[in-house]
């Protein structure tokens, strides 16, 4: 299935299977996100930034939330 043709389809959805579809998808798109956030963590793609983060908290550029 090509996405023009998944497209249509969500397009030609009544109101109430639009609202599952789009439960759905959200569900799907946030878990796909997350997966995707642990393997950067998990390969070592995220330790810049964590700590420059900490650098920043030390020199007093940032506060606890």
């Amino acid at each position: 299935m090509t996405v023009e043709e998944l497209e249509t389809a969500v397009l030609r959805l009544p109101p109430e299977k639009l609202a599952k579809f789009r439960a759905w998808f959200e569900a799907f798109d946030a878990a796909a996100f997350d997966q995707k956030i642990e393997d950067d963590a998990r390969s070592g793609k995220l330790d810049g930034l964590a700590e420059t983060a900490r650098q920043d908290f030390r020199k007093g550029r940032a506060r606890e939330l």
